[in-house]
């Protein structure tokens, strides 16, 4: 028994020494890089040579012959910036917040849940909010966009002239009550003019008193709705129906009410005339 285990030790031994034997034999043959047609980059390389042959880790903006104007690829990405954040702008700077809130509270008044759908909505508030629009944007075209693509203006002249007619459109919209609370929040001098409320104020500024405007506007949508409710709630209890919703019978003579007074005419042409 004891001769079997030290016949097999002896053999584990042996195949030990065969396997460093084979390490040390085979020669460490160098490695070659596929010959792609690109300069071979020496083992002992400074910074400067790697910029040289342009694998280094680092990001170069290059100006037009020094005259201050951005590369095309470099406008191309600050253009594709702006588009992914142009939704958030047309929410805050436009007309678009009065118009939808004031949409979605007659639907809620109509009682019709999900008639006409968020999709309808939205894109009529869209639409209504270009058209509101459409003057202010005329002006950044002629003021900004048009000098800018003629060379005439820099990047920032073209910024500053667009962002003239938006202010003035969200000034003339923004009660000076708000604007006094994010100056006096910020800790900002304000004489009073337009020109000296940064953008920081004057966009909160703008949103908070399109949505006080807003739910002003709701509110008075809903009195009519709610005379209806009333009468149904008080008939049905003078009928001693008190277990039948009063909703489930007023909702038709809201519909009935609305479609009578072209209700979507006088919201949608009472709503676009608050902007002028």
């Amino acid at each position: 028994m004891i001769g079997k285990i030290q016949i097999k030790t002896i053999k584990k031994i042996i195949c030990l020494l065969i396997l460093v034997g084979i390490f040390f034999i085979v020669p460490v043959s160098p490695s070659y890089a596929l010959d792609l047609g690109l300069p071979s980059v020496p083992e002992t390389m400074d910074a400067e040579g790697l910029r040289q042959l342009d694998i280094a880790d680092q990001l170069s903006i290059t100006y037009n012959d020094g005259s201050g104007q951005l590369a095309g690829t470099l406008r191309i990405l600050i253009t594709l910036t702006l588009i992914s954040l142009a939704p958030f702008l047309l929410i805050t700077m436009t007309s678009f917040v009065r118009i939808v809130i004031v949409l979605h509270f007659t639907r809620a008044a109509l009682n019709t849940q999900s008639a006409p759908p968020n999709q309808v909505l939205m894109t009529l508030a869209l639409f209504l909010t270009f058209f509101i629009m459409q003057p202010v944007i005329s002006e950044v075209n002629e003021l900004a966009i048009v000098p800018f693509e003629a060379g005439l203006i820099n990047q920032n002249e073209a910024l500053e002239n667009a962002m003239g007619p938006i202010r003035e459109f969200m000034y003339r919209h923004t009660m000076r009550k708000d604007v006094n609370l994010f100056i006096t929040i910020s800790g900002v001098e304000w004489d009073g003019t337009m020109a000296a409320i940064p953008n920081a104020v004057l966009i909160p500024s703008f949103i908070i008193s399109e949505l006080r405007t807003a739910f002003m506007i709701g509110f008075v949508i809903y009195i009519p709705f709610i005379v209806i409710d009333m009468v149904i709630a008080s008939t049905l209890m003078a009928m001693g129906m008190m277990m039948l919703p009063p909703t489930v019978i007023s909702m038709p003579f809201k519909i009935l009410l609305f479609v009578m007074a072209d209700g979507w005419h006088l919201i949608v042409g009472s709503l676009v005339k608050t902007f002028y």
